[in-house]
């Protein structure tokens, strides 16, 4: 079975020219690459993986796609990634609920998680300040934000934005809104590597930056 399908592969890649110019498949192609991190050929590569293999494989994935954009939505009250509302984060009554963290994406927050070292709350901006990409402060969840803190018991924001230009500048730009509201600052230690993003930082880099965090 797996020979057969191996040769099913080979012979895709061989007819990969003529394939391709078939709409549907373009389509698919064009569907891929809009992953991050996947360019033409790595989509290519998908696309005939996809159309060569078992079609309960290809079905699957589709199924699999949809579910989780139907029941998939945002935190009500943090804006992270989750199937109930409140997130089981947000509704843990174990957590540390003087602390917030402050995250560009959702992603953010699971790579914390894998750290295991952090057991406050989170609260995710869903981008960064980019004034080139007409990304201001409404774009983002600040306002949200700042509402949390005025109503909580918050004693310290943790700003866990991205070790890039804008994620500094964001940073920046939060530290001055909230150091009216009489808590806490500070920002994660550099230990994430500068020009990329917490999903690409190992666990314990994570968490020792989490542990050297500085005032701002």
């Amino acid at each position: 079975m797996k020979h057969g399908r191996g040769c099913l592969e080979q012979a895709a890649v061989a007819a990969s020219p003529v394939l391709f110019e078939a709409p549907s498949a373009e389509r698919l192609v064009a569907a891929l690459r809009k992953l991050p991190g996947v360019g033409k050929r790595s989509a290519e590569r998908y696309a005939l993986h996809l159309l060569s293999g078992p079609l309960d494989d290809a079905v699957e994935l589709s199924e699999a796609i949809r579910q989780a954009r139907e029941h998939i939505k945002t935190c009500s009250t943090c804006g992270g990634l989750t199937e109930v509302d409140p997130c089981p984060i947000c509704a843990d009554p174990h957590r540390d609920r003087s602390l917030i963290c402050v995250v560009e994406q959702p992603v953010g927050i699971m790579a914390i998680e894998k750290g295991g070292s952090y057991r406050g709350l989170y609260h995710v901006l869903h981008g960064a300040l980019s004034p080139l990409e007409g990304i201001g402060p409404s774009e983002l969840t600040i306002d949200k934000l700042i509402a949390r803190v005025e109503t909580g018991n918050v004693a310290e924001v943790i700003l866990a934005t991205n070790a890039t230009v804008e994620g500094e500048n964001t940073a920046l730009y939060l530290s001055r809104q909230l150091s009216r509201l009489h808590v806490s600052i500070t920002r994660i230690a550099h230990g994430v590597p500068m020009g990329g993003g917490l999903e690409y930082a190992d666990d314990v880099t994570l968490a020792r930056a989490l542990e050297g965090r500085t005032r701002l």
